[in-house]
């Protein structure tokens, strides 16, 4: 099927004096940059490692005031499906805002509305879908995880929450409770099944069915101390945590370990979502439908959009029991009505499932000539390469724990108890070669970001309009940005003290 992409990528490059000085862009970068570091917090993230000031941006290119373009594999984290101002999109945003109908309404009914909704439920899982209510929350997906997890624990009348290690789900302070790195009595964390840095030490279905036998256990064990959960909370795809895809078999002994129980599921889909791994959502790839789906980012349609779809038997709120100002975001909702059309009608999920295996396995193909890379994973087009120390086993410390603290019941490893050595001969993560590699990127017009574990996992998330000679192009430079950081930091010292 053939992608229209609004717009070529262009090659880096920079734009003529001329050209530059009769829009006043030119001068203006260093300082808008000198600014903003004087003016915004410590807090700013993403500004720090990506020093550009954005003027022009079309598909998968963007155009810097300096005159550079840049091809976008960050996507807004996720949030541009479409790229950067794509056709539908636009005309979408413009035909609310010529009509003369209201952009800001608090939660009552609109055509813009109405329209929005009925294509959402079109692509959710059918048997959700038929029995589903939803919830407009405030415009991050941050919003939507707290106003998931006030509706399971409104719901069952619990409070307690299941997640997983490495999850991600937001930074508001329940989200941020659910997430990996939080400390929190009424969280109860779980091994998330991972083929690289196995908490089990096995990997693979074997790995798989360890983690669902230890959520299994804890959860039937009185003196486990983790009471009867108001909810579980999972990314079918782990983004932040290093771009980890759930094994299918995990995900549906989850929802059967859950519905047994009467333990409702929340599906985390803001970043996996609208067709981003090759399927619509991404417990479509398991069969999964559960209870409760909390979306962001590209159901705006690049616009600030979150919503909260659920069984109707979750629907126990009072009227007002959860509200926010910037719930009605009209041209978001028309922005995303477009967008979600647009994927389904041009079967862009299928496009990034069959574009996305073509990625990676020329990634693996770097892989196999960089002993840098330890791990290329993915699904569709949320990729992921994890880079480690190609210095490991030339006299440093031998391996690491592949997840420190982690140690299972005995009888999850089966008959006789016997824990497999997590002392498993893994290079330890490189964060410093990842920065590294994110600064060679940009360097050659590519916009990476990393995340995962130390920080050390390469992340792509192009647009699902991606052509095949962009991809190309983006795989090229990233190629080539690895060699470079490679050389540059081939004569660090070596050892602990580095």
């Amino acid at each position: 099927m053939a992608v229209t992409e609004p717009a070529p990528a262009a090659a880096p490059g920079t734009r003529s004096r001329e050209e530059q000085r009769a829009s006043g862009e030119g001068g203006a970068h260093e300082g808008i940059l000198r600014r903003q570091a004087q003016r915004e917090s410590a807090a700013r993230t993403y500004a720090r490692s990506l020093p550009i000031v954005p003027v022009r941006a079309r598909g998968l290119t963007i155009e810097g005031a300096d005159g550079r373009r840049y091809l976008d594999c960050l996507s807004g984290a996720g949030t541009l499906a479409l790229g950067h101002n794509h056709p539908v999109v636009l005309e979408a945003v413009r035909k609310v805002l010529d009509s003369g109908a209201p952009l800001h309404v608090l939660d009552l009914a609109t055509p813009v509305k109405d329209a929005f909704v009925t294509e959402l439920f079109a692509t959710l899982p059918p048997e959700l879908a038929a029995d589903a209510r939803i919830q407009f929350c405030g415009p991050a997906g941050t919003d939507a995880v707290e106003a998931a997890l006030k509706l399971v624990r409104t719901a069952t009348g619990r409070r307690g929450v299941l997640a997983f290690t490495g999850a991600y789900h937001g930074m508001t302070a329940g989200a941020l409770d659910v997430s990996g790195g939080a400390e929190n009595v009424r969280v109860a964390r779980l091994p998330y099944p991972r083929d690289y840095r196995c908490p089990f030490g096995v990997g693979g279905e074997r790995g798989a069915e360890l983690a669902a036998r230890w959520t299994e256990t804890v959860l039937d064990d009185p003196k486990s101390g983790i009471p009867e959960p108001a909810g579980m909370i999972l990314e079918p795809v782990q983004g932040e945590g290093g771009v980890i895809p759930a094994p299918d078999s995990w995900l549906r002994r989850m929802r059967a370990l859950t519905a047994a129980r009467s333990i409702p599921l929340i599906a985390d889909e803001i970043q996996t979502g609208v067709g981003r791994t090759g399927a619509f959502w991404a417990v479509d790839h398991a069969g999964v439908v559960p209870d409760v789906m909390v979306l962001s980012k590209a159901i705006g349609g690049s616009l600030p959009l979150a919503v909260v779809v659920y069984r109707s038997a979750l629907d126990a709120w009072e009227p007002g029991a959860h509200a926010g100002t910037f719930r009605g975001n009209q041209l978001a909702m028309a922005a995303g009505a477009a967008t979600l059309a647009y994927v389904r009608e041009n079967g862009l999920a299928e496009r990034a499932g069959l574009l996305g295996a073509r990625m990676i396995g020329r990634l693996q193909g770097l892989a196999a000539a960089h002993p840098c890379v330890g791990d290329v994973r993915g699904r569709g087009l949320m990729l992921g390469v994890e880079l480690v120390d190609p210095e490991y086993g030339t006299g440093r410390p031998r391996g690491e724990l592949a997840d420190p603290g982690a140690t299972a019941p005995a009888e999850a490893y089966g008959p006789g108890g016997a824990a497999p050595d997590l002392a498993v001969a893994t290079p330890p993560p490189d964060p410093e070669l990842a920065v590294e590699v994110r600064r060679q990127c940009l360097d050659r017009g590519l916009i990476v970001e990393l995340g995962g574990r130390q920080g050390a996992v390469v992340r792509l998330l192009p647009p699902l309009t991606l052509t095949d000679e962009q991809a190309e192009a983006v795989l090229d430079r990233f190629a080539d940005a690895l060699a470079a950081a490679e050389r540059a930091l081939r004569s660090r010292p070596t050892g602990p003290s580095r």
